[in-house]
């Protein structure tokens, strides 16, 4: 599933991706793709197919579902991410994990530096690794500078689980997976997170698992 350079093979490639319609099949761990460093996103695609790659990208991330979705997960390796929440969480889990609603927004280009240095800890999940969670560590407020999808530029304070969507998503862009940041002890299946840490915070799948979290979790 690797991306040609070309800008011509480039463009191609996605009119291909986009020539069935519905949403775009998604990449697992250890599709190549995936560990990549996307190229910069320079005109590749003419305006109007960027378009329509970005409605794509909405469309594959609602359907998945999810809250975020970098180029690299569809197969094609640009450093473009959408990310959107409507963070229909409980009010603890809102107030524990910073969890609001966010828009639907278009990332070109992004790079996170963090503000502050007090990390939160939770259990994170990717749509290129189905069926498994682990509990990452990430600085809880970053520093988002990128453009929008009409080249305007972006430069944002993002906390609490914003935060934590937009530095998931980047990281797409540098060829790392969650995984890579994670706690190995608090790797679990779905299926266990729901059943037994479903907790606002990790603190009881840490004394059971027998990791240590490495901050805060709120």
């Amino acid at each position: 599933m690797g991306t040609p350079r070309n800008s011509s093979s480039l463009a191609e490639r996605v009119e291909e991706l986009l020539a069935p319609g519905g949403p775009l099949p998604i990449a697992e761990a250890g599709d190549p793709v995936l560990r990549r460093a996307a190229e910069p996103f320079d005109g590749q695609l003419p305006p109007a197919l960027l378009a329509r790659f970005v409605e794509a990208l909405r469309l594959t991330m609602h359907a998945a579902p999810g809250v975020g979705l970098a180029a690299p997960q569809v197969g094609v390796g640009l450093r473009i991410a959408v990310i959107e929440d409507p963070a229909p969480v409980p009010e603890e889990v809102r107030v524990a994990r910073g969890r609001v609603p966010q828009p639907f927004r278009v990332l070109v280009n992004p790079s996170y530096e963090p503000v502050g240095e007090a990390p939160a800890a939770f259990f994170e999940g990717c749509l290129s690794v189905p069926g498994w969670q682990a509990v990452v560590a990430r600085p809880a407020r970053v520093r988002l500078r990128a453009t929008d999808e009409h080249g305007l530029a972006v430069d944002e304070v993002f906390s609490g689980w914003p935060a934590r969507i937009v530095q998931h998503e980047t990281d797409h862009l540098d060829g790392v997976l969650y995984l890579d940041r994670a706690e190995s002890r608090s790797l679990s299946s779905s299926r266990a997170v729901a059943e037994l840490w479903a907790q606002p915070t990790p603190e009881r799948a840490a004394a059971a698992l027998g990791f240590e979290l490495p901050g805060p979790a709120a």
